[in-house]
């Protein structure tokens, strides 16, 4: 093994001890500070510098020079609740089969211990870039003490590289959120005599628009922009006509549109009064020319449109998603990652890097 093989297998190696040590530390959204400690800890062994902000952490490249553009490598160590349908101990780094199980391990363990390795193995080099790395919280529930909070004490991004599990394809845009509560009010009456004014059938009428609604404009890489009625709530008891009925609705939005203008879209053809939950989880699209799009081509690289969220909705700069591990185990029974997609996820971004570092 050459001296390039031997410096890739401990980076892996590191990578991977990192990943059993977070898996076997709970950090469920909102309760990451152990994890962050962890993280802290690792780089404290390195003699890397880090800064930390609730249970955000961070830290810069030796070569750092505020003349240099910037690049962030994020990824999140928080995860959801293990679901009921585990057969193995969420909270044991179980190493079988070429597999790593545990709870995060994939969603998205994997991508942050392979960002931390890859921003090891540029740390100390002489790069046209500054490399900011961010270990971040409450992504699992788009929190304000996660990213958001940490984004005024970082210098302008040139590119964020957001870590997370795409099988190392790229999303070079994602779809935003947009929470609706609509309340339509009615009169109250008894059900067994002609009185009252019932909210339900009001509602009914603005349920079926939305069935068969269809946003006017369509993006070219995450076509069209959905809304779905996920709540419905009425009526106290069954002999009274409901007053209020209230329901919720649950809109994708692409890059076609900001959250103001779906919103008022909606808004345009239904009857209740509608209340956005936060108009914070904006959709995102690397702009067209910039070279991260001519670095995935180079590379080979697939470039798609994802339809799930991630911090990306959060960075108001121009922002991908990639990382070793599938989106379709996430959150996942018995969640893994293969050990070989971390050492591919390591490789992968390296390339990446390099690539964008030498293309004028």
């Amino acid at each position: 093994m050459n001296h390039s093989g031997l410096q890739f297998q401990s980076l892996f190696e590191e990578a991977t001890s990192l990943l059993a040590s977070l898996i076997e530390t709970p950090s469920l959204s909102k309760e990451e500070e152990k994890t962050g400690d962890l993280i802290a800890a690792f780089f404290e062994k390195k003699n890397i510098k880090t800064q930390r902000k609730g249970n955000n952490i961070w830290a810069y490249n030796r070569h750092f020079d505020s003349k240099k553009p910037s690049i962030l490598l994020n990824s999140h160590h928080d995860t959801v609740k293990p679901n009921a349908g585990y057969t193995k101990d969420p909270y044991k780094a179980i190493i079988e089969d070429g597999r790593i199980y545990g709870l995060g391990s994939n969603d998205a363990g994997g991508c942050l211990v392979s960002l931390i390795g890859v921003f090891c193995y540029f740390f100390e080099k002489e790069i046209p870039y500054n490399l900011i790395l961010a270990a971040t919280a409450e992504e699992e529930i788009s929190g304000k003490n996660g990213i958001e909070s940490i984004l005024n004490e970082l210098p302008e991004l040139e590119l964020a590289i957001v870590g997370e599990p795409t099988l190392m394809q790229m999303a070079v845009a994602e779809k935003g959120l947009l929470v609706i509560d609509a309340i339509l009010k009615g009169k109250a009456g008894h059900a067994a005599r002609e009185e009252g004014e019932n909210a339900i059938y009001k509602a009914l009428d603005d349920l079926n628009k939305i069935r068969d609604f269809q946003f006017e404009k369509i993006s070219p890489y995450l076509g069209k922009t959905k809304v779905t009625a996920t709540l419905i709530q009425a009526g106290s008891q069954h002999n009274v006509i409901p007053d209020i009925c209230t329901y919720t609705l649950d809109v994708r939005v692409t890059d076609s549109y900001t959250l103001e203008e779906a919103f008022a879209e909606l808004k345009n053809i239904l009857h209740a009064e509608l209340t956005p939950r936060s108009l914070r989880l904006n959709s995102s699209k690397v702009p067209e020319g910039h070279k991260i799009l001519e670095v995935a081509k180079t590379l080979g690289l697939e470039s798609y449109g994802s339809p799930t969220l991630s911090d990306q909705a959060l960075i108001p700069y121009p922002s991908v998603k990639i990382g070793p591990g599938d989106s379709a185990r996430s959150h996942t029974a018995d969640e893994f990652i293969y050990l070989k997609e971390i050492q591919e996820g390591i490789q992968g971004y390296i390339a990446l890097l390099e690539k964008y570092f030498h293309l004028p």
